[in-house]
C-alpha cells in the first residue's frame, strides 16, 4: 500500500471522530484528507487515527493501480471519477446570442460522454489563442433554470478580461439532456460535466489548452472542488465563490434534508444511513481527496453568508493547507452569500489571480 492510501485512511478515521454535520450530530463520514506536511499556517489539529469501514463494490480498472489510485469501494463515488476518460467533443453553435464590444456570445452544446449539455460559450474579440475558464453556476431549481443563468457577471467580467469562457448549464439543465435523480443529488453528474467541458474548451482553436482554470460558485463550488480531486491537473488553477461545504454530508444536512428529504430518504435506503455506510458519504466529499489536489485554489467568502457557512470554507482552506495545496483563503466582512459590494474586489483578485497561475 502507497504513504499516501496509508495517510488517507489514518485521517479518514480521525475525521470520524472529529468533524460534526451542521445540526451537531457526530459524523463519521465526513472525513478529510491524509495529509501532506503543510506548507504555511492553517493545519487542523491532529486527531486519532482509525479504519473507515468499507462495502465491496466495484474494481478499479484494468488501467489504474492500488497505489495510484484509492479503491473503488462504490460505483457512486469520486475515485470511480478518477478512473473515468473525459474527452469533451466539438462544440456545437446553436445560436448567437450577442456580439458587444468585447466578445462574442453563444449558445452551444457538447458532450459529455454519452450525455448532451448545453451552455454558453464567450470568445473574445481579436486573435487567439487565449486563456479560458469554465464556470460552475450554483444551485438553481433545474425546471426554472435557463441557459447560461447563475453566472452571468462573471462571464462578462472574464470574457472582457481576454478569457474564452464556456459556462456549463450542466445535465438536467436548459437544453441539457435530463439527469437521474442520483447523477443530481451526488452532483457526481454535474462533476462529468464540467470535466468534459474542460476537455472540450481544449479542444477549440480559440484556447490555449495549457491555460485552462475553473470557477464555480457555491454548489459549483463543491463541484470545482470534485473536479480537481478526480482529475488532478485536467486544468492549471481553480476559484470557488461563497462554496459549499467538501464534506458531503454537511451538504445533505444543510440543504437535501430541509428541501428535498425524500431524496436523502432515497439515499439512506440505497446505501445506508451515514452510520452504517461512512463510506459511502466519505466517498462522495472531495476532502477525503485533497491529497490528490495539484492546482493552486483561490477561496472567497463573505462573513455574512448564511447559505453556506463561512466556517466551510476556512475548514476547506486548512485542509488543502494541510494536504499541501497552494490555497489561499480570502473573506469580506459584512458580505453575504450573493457578494454585491466587494465583488468588484472578489473579481480583480480572481483575475490577476488566473493570469498569474494560467501563464505559459
Amino acid at each position: 500500500m502507497s504513504a499516501s492510501v496509508t495517510r488517507r485512511t489514518a485521517l479518514l478515521g480521525a475525521a470520524g471522530l472529529t468533524l460534526s454535520a451542521c445540526a451537531g450530530a457526530e459524523d463519521p463520514a465526513a472525513s478529510p484528507s491524509p495529509s501532506r506536511t503543510p506548507s504555511g499556517s492553517g493545519s487542523p489539529s491532529g486527531s486519532p487515527s482509525g479504519t473507515p469501514g468499507g462495502t465491496p463494490g466495484a474494481s478499479p480498472s484494468a488501467s489504474a493501480t492500488a497505489d495510484a489510485l484509492p479503491p473503488v469501494e462504490r460505483r457512486v463515488s469520486l475515485p470511480q471519477l478518477m478512473r473515468e476518460e473525459f474527452d469533451g467533443g466539438p462544440v456545437t453553435r446553436v445560436r448567437r446570442q450577442a456580439v458587444t464590444d468585447a466578445y462574442e456570445r453563444w449558445e452551444v452544446t457538447y458532450p459529455a460522454g454519452d450525455t448532451t449539455v448545453s451552455g454558453i460559450l464567450l470568445r473574445p474579440l481579436g486573435r487567439g489563442p487565449f486563456p479560458a475558464v469554465v464556470l460552475n453556476h450554483g444551485y438553481i431549481e433545474p425546471s426554472v433554470y435557463v441557459t447560461g443563468q447563475g453566472l452571468a457577471r462573471e462571464q462578462d467580467y472574464l470574457a472582457r478580461a481576454g478569457f474564452v469562457v464556456l459556462h456549463t448549464d450542466y445535465r438536467g439543465h436548459a437544453a441539457s439532456d435530463p439527469a437521474g435523480d442520483l447523477e443530481r443529488e451526488s452532483r457526481l453528474g454535474y462533476t462529468r460535466d464540467t470535466l468534459h467541458a474542460v476537455a472540450t474548451l481544449k479542444r477549440l482553436p480559440a484556447v490555449d489548452p495549457d491555460r485552462v482554470g475553473m470557477l464555480g460558485r457555491s454548489m459549483g463550488g463543491g463541484v470545482t472542488l470534485n473536479a480537481l480531486v478526480a482529475q488532478p491537473g485536467a486544468v492549471r488553477a481553480a476559484v470557488v465563490y461563497a462554496s459549499v461545504s467538501s464534506a458531503f454530508t454537511e451538504n445533505l444536512d444543510q440543504f437535501t434534508i430541509p428541501n428535498r428529504p425524500e431524496a436523502a430518504q432515497r439515499l439512506a435506503q440505497r446505501f445506508g444511513s451515514r452510520r452504517e455506510s461512512p463510506d459511502f458519504y466519505a466517498g462522495l466529499s472531495s476532502r477525503t481527496y485533497f491529497d490528490r489536489v495539484t492546482e493552486p485554489v483561490l477561496i472567497h467568502h463573505g462573513t455574512a453568508d448564511d447559505t453556506c457557512p463561512p466556517p466551510w470554507s476556512r475548514r476547506t482552506h486548512r485542509l488543502l493547507r494541510a494536504a499541501d495545496v497552494d490555497s489561499t483563503l480570502r473573506l469580506y466582512a459584512g458580505e453575504q452569500h450573493a457578494f454585491v459590494p466587494q465583488w468588484p474586489l472578489s473579481m480583480e483578485r480572481t483575475v490577476r489571480f488566473l493570469r498569474r497561475r494560467l501563464r505559459a
